[in-house]
């Protein structure tokens, strides 16, 4: 078993935890913005070739040993117009996110982070490039981690308290740990609810994320065409949690891509699922180290 990554297929059971939110809310909402743009796979960063995962252009061959012009731009429009469009709806409504980020696309794009900080959000590691660490060395790793976390730290005025790689590889979340100075991290998709990890003495925290209540859906097959298939999938995923969360409290994650959702045929999705969450009591709109700290207070470790 690789260490950090048990499989347990028992989770909660019929007796999850009851979590307590503040006010005694029925559901946690959190919000995710990944901010990638500039970190991906391009000759420009040192790769063999470009970024080849191109949903947004079917049929697109893999560029090796050049640049792909129409995938760069694809990227950057994410950086210089989503981000900001999806950020003034959040602004709007006075509402909290969580930023994955990669190290690289704050370096390149300070002001990025400066705004994240200025509006309050919460800037978590998401590895220094969004590649694969399967294929990356265990000390480059480290050194990835390590370099994200000055870059945050520099760029925000904040050190980050969470991370997601999303690509992992098997060391990444022995690294995260053996780092320090982390409340949790989101690599898993197995759970609605945070949980406890233990080894070699060592807890560590979990809150899990969503690749289904996630703006992926619109690059995926099948997946989500327009704005109004989006926004149904997470009314419908929110109105079911927040329902049985008046039994047992629930956390629901929703995912979003400057580059997916920024755009303005989709940017009416989330705001029209924010109105229809503002209709609602009983929702603790959060950052996920707010999640966290309030586990570490509620939960005990195992």
């Amino acid at each position: 078993m690789d260490l950090w990554h048990p499989r347990n297929l028992a989770g909660y059971g019929r007796l999850p935890p009851a979590p307590q939110w503040p006010g005694n809310t029925r559901l946690a909402l959190q919000f995710v913005l990944n901010v990638e743009e500039g970190a991906e796979r391009t000759i420009l960063n040192g790769d063999s070739g470009s970024e080849n995962y191109l949903p947004e252009l079917p049929g697109a061959q893999q560029y090796e040993g050049q640049r792909n012009y129409s995938a760069e731009s694809l990227f950057d429009y994410g950086a210089r117009v989503g981000f900001w469009r999806i950020l003034r709806l959040f602004e709007q409504r006075q509402l909290p996110l969580t930023a994955f980020a990669c190290g690289l696309a704050l370096e390149l794009n300070p002001d990025a982070g400066a705004a994240l900080a200025e509006l309050g959000h919460e800037v978590a590691g998401h590895g220094y490039r969004w590649i694969d660490y399967r294929q990356v060395d265990e000390a480059t790793e480290r050194d990835h981690i390590r370099r994200t976390r000055r870059i945050i730290e520099e760029t925000t005025g904040t050190a980050p308290v969470g991370w997601y790689t999303g690509r992992v590889s098997a060391n990444t979340r022995k690294l995260l740990v053996e780092t320090g100075g982390l409340l949790y991290d989101s690599d898993a998709y197995d759970d609605e609810l945070p949980y406890w990890l233990t080894e070699a003495g060592l807890s560590h925290l979990v809150i899990p994320y969503s690749l289904i209540t996630n703006d992926i859906r619109y690059v995926t097959a099948p997946g989500c065409t327009t704005a109004e298939d989006f926004y149904t999938l997470l009314r419908d995923a929110f109105d079911l949690l927040w329902t049985e969360g008046q039994d047992s409290p629930r956390m629901m994650s929703v995912g979003l891509h400057s580059r997916f959702s920024g755009h303005p045929a989709r940017a009416p999705a989330i705001a029209r699922f924010l109105d229809h969450v503002a209709e609602h009591d009983g929702v603790w709109v959060c950052r996920r180290r707010e999640i966290a700290e309030h586990w570490y207070r509620t939960i005990a470790s195992v």
